[in-house]
Order: structure tokens, then C-alpha cells, then sequence
């Protein structure tokens, strides 16, 4: 490789490295801070907030005695608590006999305060990562609106070889005599979707300047490239949000479920892609993946598919929705995302769909990076998903996670008692060993998958 290839390459790593390190600081500061301020609240004294492990690169200790830390791996964090012995809150003994005999100092401690004052620090992490994904959910639905009904032109899709008459701000009325339903009716649009012809031009009746006229349109959902998926074939060729697929192996198409069909057939096989960016044509040679999707009912199916968005010939006006229902729907977002990842999950182990679906921290870069490329909105969004996703992960039932400490914390609630010291540190020991073997199978289907 000579200097020339190698130096914007090297670039590329260091982006998604970039992305990555950004991505994973933001949500672990929040989960840690979750933490911390609510252990704060509930009387329990932090010793060290450290964002990253290993070296210390900076550090300060503010008012109430916490240390606050940078170090230098910044692949997670944790919050020690007085009376832990390390990073994962086990218990250090001897700190513990210290202060057994001085109640004020034990209540200071994280194993020495009220099983409630733990169970709410504990539980703050994943519930502040569900917090902040549902916030950012929340002003996406407040920038971007909602579309407005009935249907309207905000702005037109360039496409190339067919003249549209329709207008910025045309309300459409109906498509070749097939009315417009409401878009509240999902049931009724998805009918209306499969009633248009697959032809083009169309005629469209809109409402423009308050009156009903009959224009002529392209077929409306083209081949338009809206988004790309990370880590897909599409991706792997630098398609770009915005391309028009124009032809599939030397067949023009015009409608994104010709290019959907196309792609199903070929079963893998590489197809020649005409492709229209900006005035001008080329072509890309690309390789169909299988890829498990979730379906509407919870399960998955495996298909061929190439990793692109499409959408509606031209952009839809929206309108600006209140703060109540924009948090509602960032709140259903974020359950969404938590409904999809635990069947995601379960149909792994139970070997319905490949466990190649779970990325490890060379996906997960890659895919920070690839959605940076997209644009602000797009990494933003990204790191919601992914701090859903890091709150879930700390919420299973593992020893050294927090949903492992929950399990433990409603074990004493029963019981009256907390368990062992002996078995928890052995219970803790597998905790980390399960945690790291996941990780390593993670990496590995990160490689070879």
C-alpha cells in the first residue's frame, strides 16, 4: 500500500474511531451519572467518577470529595461508591469493619445504606440511558413534526427523465382515480399503496390554490435512495442518500419495489446497478445480503435485501406537533427499540434467526461512523438506539451488571438478608467471565460474520 492510499484511509479510521469514542463517552457519562446523583440524593458518598479505564489523563476533586477522572481507554466507566472494593461494587471488607461501629459513616456507605437508597442508585444508570434516549427521540419529533394530512408537496425528489407537474404545496386528492386515504388509517394507506398502477406517468388530482386539478406525476414511491443502512451492501459500494437506482441488470425501473423484487430473485447474486446522482449516470456492481428484519407481529424473516431507505417521490410537508405528544412518541420510540432488541435476542438463542445480528465494538464503530457520516440528526438518533440499547444490556439479570445487583437487592428483600460475601464474590466472578465471553463472541462475529 503505498502513502498516497494509505493516509485517507488512515482518515477513515480515525473517523469512525472518532464517532465511536464520542458515541459511547456521552452514554456512559449518562448512565454513570445516573448513578451518581441519585446515590448522591440517597445519602451514599462517591468516591471516583471515571469516564474511561486505565491511566488517568485528568482529574479533580469537587466539593463533596468525589473525584472526578478522564483515563485513557474510553471504551466505559463506573462510579465507586464508599465501601466498594472496585469498579463492579463489590464490597471491600476491611473499609467496611472500619466504619461497622460508626452508624453515620456505614449509612455513607453503598453496602451499609437502606436496600431502598441502593436499589434506586443502582436502577438510576439504565432508567437515565432510557431518560436520554427518550429527550433526543422527543426533539427529533419537535424539529421534524408530523407529516401533514392530507398529503402534501413540501419540496420534489430530483429525479432524472420524466417532467412532473405537480407543485410545492399540491395536497394530493388521488393517484390514477385511487383516493388519498388519511395517513392516521395506516390499514387504509398500505391498501391504497397496492391499488396504485405500477406505471408512470400518472395522473394525479390535487388540491391546488383551493381548487381540484388533474397533473401529471412519476410513479410515487421511485427508486429514490432516502438512507443507508451501516454495514450493508449498499454501504460497502458508497451508494449515497440521494442516488436514483435507474436499472437492474440493463431493465430500466422507475418504482422501488421493482428494485425490491429484483434484489429478492437474484438470491445474492451481484447485480449491475444503473445509478443517477446529480445529472450524472454510472454504474455499481452489487452483492445482495440476507439480512434478518423484524416484522410487525414481534418475530424476524430473512431476506435478500441491499441496505437503502426509499420514500415518496417528493418530500411531505409536516407540521409542528406539542411537546406532550412528541414526548409520547420519543417514550414509544424507546420502547420500540427495547421490544425489538429482546426479540432480536430471543430468536437468537433460540437459533431462529443468525447470531451474526449481534455486533461487537468493531460493529458498533462502524456503524457510529457510518451514521456521522449521515449527517448530525442521524449520529444523534443513533446514539439514542444505542443507549436504549446499553440500559437494556445493564438491566439483565447478570452478577457485575446492575440487573445482577437488582437480583441480588430483591433476594435480601425477601429474605431479610443480603447474600453471602463467599458466594457473591463467586457469583460476581462468573458475572465478569460471562460478560467477557459474550464480548469476545461479540467481536467474533464482528470478524468473521
Amino acid at each position: 500500500m503505498d502513502l498516497v492510499s494509505f493516509f485517507p484511509q488512515l482518515g477513515g479510521y480515525l473517523y469512525v474511531i472518532a464517532s465511536f469514542v464520542i458515541a459511547l463517552s456521552v452514554i456512559v457519562a449518562v448512565h454513570e451519572y445516573g448513578h451518581y446523583i441519585v446515590g448522591r440524593w440517597s445519602g451514599i458518598h462517591a468516591e471516583v467518577f471515571s469516564l474511561g479505564f486505565g491511566p488517568v489523563l485528568f482529574s479533580r476533586v469537587d466539593k463533596h470529595g468525589t473525584r472526578w477522572q478522564v483515563a485513557l481507554l474510553p471504551f466505559g466507566g463506573y462510579v465507586k461508591f464508599l465501601g466498594d472494593a472496585d469498579a463492579a461494587s463489590g464490597k471491600d471488607v476491611d473499609a467496611m469493619a472500619d466504619v461497622a461501629a460508626d452508624p453515620v459513616a456505614l449509612r455513607r456507605t453503598m453496602h451499609g445504606a437502606p436496600l431502598w437508597a441502593r436499589s434506586a442508585t443502582v436502577a438510576a444508570g439504565p432508567v437515565f440511558n432510557f431518560i436520554m434516549s427518550a429527550l433526543i427521540f422527543t426533539g427529533v419529533f419537535l424539529m421534524q413534526g408530523t407529516t401533514r394530512d392530507p398529503l402534501t408537496v413540501d419540496r420534489l425528489v430530483p429525479l432524472p427523465g420524466l417532467q412532473t407537474e405537480l407543485r410545492e404545496g399540491d395536497s394530493l386528492l388521488q393517484i390514477d382515480g385511487v383516493d388519498v386515504p388519511s395517513l392516521e388509517n395506516r390499514t387504509a394507506f398500505a391498501t391504497f399503496r397496492d391499488s396504485v398502477p405500477e406505471q408512470q406517468p400518472l395522473t394525479y388530482t390535487v388540491l391546488r390554490n383551493g381548487q381540484p386539478e388533474e397533473v401529471m406525476g412519476p410513479y410515487p414511491w421511485p427508486p429514490h435512495v432516502r438512507g443507508i443502512a451501516p454495514r450493508s451492501a449498499a454501504s460497502d459500494i458508497d451508494l449515497q442518500p440521494g442516488d436514483v437506482i435507474t436499472g437492474v441488470d440493463g431493465t430500466p425501473i422507475f418504482a422501488f419495489d421493482q428494485l425490491k423484487r429484483a434484489v429478492e430473485s437474484a438470491e445474492g447474486k451481484v447485480l449491475l446497478l444503473n445509478v443517477w446522482r446529480a445529472g450524472e449516470e454510472f454504474e455499481m456492481a452489487l452483492a445482495p445480503r440476507r439480512v434478518d428484519e423484524p416484522l410487525p407481529d414481534g418475530g424476524f424473516a430473512t431476506r435478500w435485501r441491499m441496505g437503502i431507505a426509499g420514500g415518496l417521490a417528493f418530500y411531505p410537508a409536516t407540521e409542528t406537533v406539542g411537546v406532550g405528544e412528541a414526548f409520547g412518541a420519543g417514550t414509544a420510540q424507546v420502547w420500540g427499540v427495547v421490544e425489538m432488541s429482546i426479540s432480536g435476542l430471543m430468536h437468537m438463542i433460540t437459533g431462529a434467526i443468525s447470531t451474526c445480528n449481534l455486533s461487537g465494538p468493531i460493529g458498533i464503530a462502524e456503524t457510529s461512523g457510518a451514521m456521522a457520516s449521515q449527517g448530525l440528526a442521524s449520529f444523534i438518533q443513533f446514539i439514542a438506539v444505542l443507549s436504549t440499547a446499553v440500559g437494556l444490556l445493564n438491566l439483565f439479570p447478570i452478577p457485575a451488571l446492575d440487573g445482577g445487583h437488582l437480583v441480588f437487592y430483591a433476594y435480601e428483600a425477601v429474605t431479610g438478608k443480603p447474600p453471602n460475601d463467599a458466594v457473591m464474590r463467586i457469583l460476581m466472578t462468573v458475572g465478569i467471565a460471562a460478560i467477557l465471553s459474550l464480548m469476545m463472541f461479540a467481536l467474533f462475529n464482528d470478524i468473521f460474520c
